[in-house]
C-alpha cells in the first residue's frame, strides 16, 4: 500500500508543476514520467515505513491524512533534481519532523500499534535489606 499516489500528487501539486519535475528525457517527451514517479513514491514509502515501524503495525490498513501529508511533502521534494523553493524545503522539513514526533509517540496516529513487550515480571517486586535490630538480636535489651 502506497501513501500518496500520482494522481494525489497531480491534485495537490498540478499537472505543470509534475511534467516540469519528470519530464527528463532529451527533448522533452511532454509527459509525466509516470515511472520516475513510482520510483520516488516507493522510496517516500520506505522512509516513512522506518519512522512508522516504531509504533505502528506494517501495512496500515487505513492511511491517515497527516501520513497521507507527509507522504506528499516528501516526495515533491524528492522529485527536484535541483534546490526546490523555500516552501517546498520547509514541508519536507516540517514532514521529517512529523515522522521522528510519530516515532516518538509524540503523535499518536488513530491505527493499530505494536503491543508493547512483556517485561517477564509478575508485579511489583521488592528486596528489603537484613534487619540489623530484630527480637532475636535484641535479646536482653528488651
Amino acid at each position: 500500500m502506497t501513501y500518496a499516489s500520482l494522481d494525489m500528487l497531480k491534485t495537490r501539486f498540478g499537472e505543470q508543476t509534475l511534467l516540469q519535475l519528470t519530464d527528463r528525457a532529451d527533448p522533452p517527451a511532454g509527459q509525466i514520467d509516470a515511472d520516475l514517479v513510482a520510483q520516488e513514491l516507493a522510496k517516500t514509502d520506505a522512509v516513512i515505513d522506518g519512522y512508522l515501524a516504531v509504533k505502528y503495525r506494517l501495512p496500515l490498513a487505513d492511511v491517515p491524512p497527516v501520513v497521507e501529508d507527509i507522504a506528499l511533502s516528501i516526495a515533491i521534494y524528492k522529485l527536484h533534481v535541483y534546490a526546490p523553493d523555500q516552501k517546498v524545503k520547509d514541508d519536507y522539513d516540517q514532514a521529517l519532523r512529523s515522522l521522528r514526533e510519530i516515532a516518538a509517540g509524540t503523535i499518536k496516529l488513530p491505527v493499530a500499534g505494536i503491543e508493547p513487550a512483556p517485561s517477564g515480571a509478575e508485579g511489583v517486586q521488592y528486596i528489603d535489606r537484613c534487619r540489623p535490630l530484630s527480637p532475636e538480636s535484641m535479646t536482653g535489651f528488651i
